[in-house]
């Protein structure tokens, strides 16, 4: 069986330090590691209609902020398909008959569909479609066969019900879906980075991110700004570690060979850790080094970025081209699908032709 992955993001902004860090550098990993036969890569763009539906223009805007972020990080067409999620329309049938076999109560118990129904505030207002975006997630992934979903702790029951789906359709229908495996970042810092001021999550609405896009001035203003200990007020106070922001980006960035290169005073991140913890050690000091670290990342991606920006137009052909493969894909499975289900009725020959012999007999 070959090995498949899928995965995306939505397109309600600009791409941050927590995408890129959380999800992008992996794929880029992934994709060049040759491991994989194929990968899909999805701009989720129908999802985000989900609580967007009255701000199109926001997501349909962003598309092309989240293909110039991928391109520029690295994802290349030759090797990954890029696609828009509602140029596919067999995702849609595909939600619509697993719909059948999940219960409205086991959806309201999803822990990630409750947490971000709480953090939108919908409570009795939850959109259908929000509602439901474990079957639609479900489509997404049996669609393209994928074997293997890159996703953070936090998105593991959504996979969870996705392999439940999966079951449920297997034992009903006979095998057909592949049950996919959830792949966990490698390093645990890297599956939820926090916002600039500490805030557990990065978010446009709060101005608490770092975007791929930003700056060298703009990311040095923010890295200079950011959460430290507030109990660390005089450089010889022992500082500490816990909540701060600018620890957990360099625990997330920081390599050996960014000390040699901007903090040779420091042969690692634990050796600068413990003179913060022990005292004399300022915070500014150590937000220059982290801004160095960042500034070095972005850099190449902050140029790619801006030769891309220069040919809009084949930008859209990528994604036209890769949504055309990642249709011919979802085709392929949603006729199995209809096979299995047995609703195939116009390619089932053996069906007309017993239809046909029963009324030929009279019966």
């Amino acid at each position: 069986m070959d090995k498949i992955i899928l995965t995306g993001d939505r397109p309600t902004g600009k791409l941050h330090l927590g995408h890129y860090v959380g999800s992008l550098k992996r794929r880029v990993e992934l994709q060049n590691s040759g491991e994989y036969d194929k990968i899909f890569i999805m701009i989720a763009d129908a999802q985000a209609l989900t609580d967007n539906a009255d701000n199109p223009d926001k997501v349909r805007e962003n598309i092309i902020e989240v293909a110039l972020d991928y391109l520029s990080c690295g994802l290349d067409p030759a090797k990954s398909h890029l696609f828009i999620q509602s140029q596919i329309p067999e995702l849609t049938e595909l939600s619509f008959y697993y719909m059948n076999l999940v219960t409205v109560s086991r959806l309201q118990r999803n822990p990630t569909v409750k947490s971000e129904i709480q953090m939108r505030n919908f409570e009795a207002s939850i959109p259908v479609g929000f509602f439901t975006y474990p079957i639609s997630q479900t489509a997404d992934i049996t669609a393209f066969k994928a074997t293997t979903v890159p996703v953070g702790e936090d998105q593991l029951p959504m996979l969870e019900q996705a392999r439940e789906i999966v079951r449920k359709f297997n034992s009903v229908y006979g095998d057909t879906l592949v049950e996919p495996e959830a792949l966990i970042p490698k390093n645990t810092v890297c599956s939820r980075l926090p916002g600039t001021d500490g805030k557990a999550k990065m978010s446009k609405s709060l101005g608490n991110c770092i975007y791929l896009s930003d700056s060298e001035d703009d990311v040095r203003k923010k890295v200079m700004s950011m959460y430290t200990d507030p109990n660390h007020i005089k450089i010889s106070d022992p500082g500490n570690l816990e909540g701060n922001t600018v620890f957990t980006y360099l625990d997330a960035f920081a390599t050996d060979a960014h000390f040699a290169q901007f903090l040779p005073e420091y042969p690692n991140l634990e050796e600068l850790k413990a003179h913060y913890q022990r005292g004399g050690l300022g915070d500014i000091k150590v937000k220059r080094f982290l801004d160095a670290v960042l500034q070095s990342e972005l850099a190449p991606i902050r140029a790619r970025r801006k030769e891309l920006e220069q040919d809009i137009p084949a930008i859209y052909e990528i994604l036209r081209q890769g949504s055309i493969a990642a249709q011919k894909a979802a085709a392929k499975t949603l006729a199995e699908v209809k096979a299995s289900m047995r609703i195939n009725y116009f390619d089932d020959a053996e069906l007309i032709q017993a239809q046909q012999e029963k009324f030929n007999s009279g019966v």
